[in-house]
């Protein structure tokens, strides 16, 4: 399916300019004919893993509350107003996968994941905003949107949600099962099931400069070489033993002066921090992993593939992988540069790969981090 066929016949360029992070877009029968990619039943059964992030929301008598999965108990499905969320699909469904694909038009370091929302009649998380862009696809039966521009962002307090307080209507749409919805950051809205239904919801990175900041220094902390110890030959006495002197101060000031970081060093530090899987992600390994030179011999013959549960970036000389990286020659970095944009590698591609990079993909399969094609 082409990117424009999900934009309403828009090109990813004029979406981009003309809506992205500026204003609301419907696109009805963005998927004509769309049908949910998951029964509710194994959509169920995935929301009682362990390693699968999942939310339980109820609502009885204007009372709210939230409980996170696995969701081992749900509600009947008779009850009315209750929403279970189930984060990450993309990672345990190859449909799921596929479907996030499509939104590729974004850059994979802003690109997050596919959650799905099932509900009950009335049910819904109540008005809110997000902090990213989002994309709502309805996927089964139908919901209520309604959405604003207000700037009141001001939330309910001693809520289990971020709830708005003050949530003013501006419009309202009623998405059936192939429309989507595209949504700013910081829009305001709120989707009400009109009997049961299943909303998937596109979602993008967008990380605080706060939250950068601090992974940043911990990042640094391993590349900071600053020489020699404190020392004070001139050290005169003092009147005054609890005070920090001003001849110290300066002087440390100084050596913390020379700490510098390049654009290199922020570059590697967002390859790997941006390539990170989530905490709640598990890659599982070959039990009987074949040898380097059968693994080889396959994968020249079959190609590769990344798992879904792969995060690959690159920049530059700098490859990162699930939150490693190293620096590749020229003729290992446009292979792996393929392999991170298209997610695989056929078998003519390896038969060009160095020693080093056939070792490493043998590693990287041996961990679950790819597979043969």
């Amino acid at each position: 399916m082409k990117t424009q066929s999900i934009l309403g016949g828009l090109t990813p360029q004029a979406f981009l300019r003309d809506y992205w992070h500026k204003k609301p877009l419907l696109i009805r029968q963005a998927i004509p004919g769309f049908q949910p990619l998951l029964s509710r039943d194994a959509l169920c059964t995935l929301a009682a893993n362990d390693d699968v992030e999942s939310r339980l929301i109820t609502r009885a008598k204007g009372k709210w509350q939230m409980q996170n999965g696995p969701a081992k108990a749900l509600p009947s499905f008779s009850q009315k107003a209750w929403t279970m969320l189930v984060q990450g699909v993309n990672l345990h469904d190859d449909a799921a996968d596929a479907l996030l694909q499509k939104f590729r038009f974004i850059p994979d370091a802003r690109l997050d994941d596919l959650m799905i929302s099932y509900a009950t009649d009335g049910g819904g998380v109540g008005p809110h905003f997000d902090s990213y862009d989002v994309f709502l696809l309805q996927a089964h039966g139908r919901r209520r949107w309604s959405i604003s521009s207000q700037k009141d962002l001001t939330l309910q307090e001693g809520m289990p949600l971020k709830i708005l307080k003050n949530f003013q209507v501006e419009e309202e749409y009623v998405l059936e099962p192939g429309d989507m919805l595209y949504l700013p950051p910081h829009y305001a809205h709120d989707g009400v099931a009109e009997g049961e239904c299943m909303t998937y919801s596109i979602g993008f990175r967008a990380p605080s400069y706060q939250e950068l900041g601090e992974a940043f220094l911990q990042f640094m902390a391993d590349t900071i070489d600053l020489p020699g110890r404190y020392a004070d030959p001139e050290l005169a006495p003092t009147r005054k033993p609890a005070e920090i002197g001003n001849a110290m101060l300066d002087r440390i000031a100084t050596e913390l002066d020379k700490v510098r970081f390049t654009r290199e060093d922020v570059a590697v530090f967002l390859g790997e921090y941006l390539s990170e899987p989530k905490p709640n992600v598990f890659f599982d390994t070959v039990e009987r992993p074949a040898n380097l030179t059968r693994f080889i011999a396959s994968a020249e013959k079959r190609g590769i593939k990344l798992s879904r549960k792969t995060r690959m970036l690159y920049k530059g000389k700098h490859v990162f992988i699930n939150g490693e990286s190293f620096a590749a020659g020229a003729s290992d970095r446009k292979l792996l540069a393929l392999l991170a944009d298209t997610r695989m590698l056929d078998g003519e591609s390896i038969k060009n790969a160095s020693d080093d990079m056939r070792e490493a993909l043998h590693v990287w399969y041996i961990d679950g981090w790819l597979l043969p094609a």
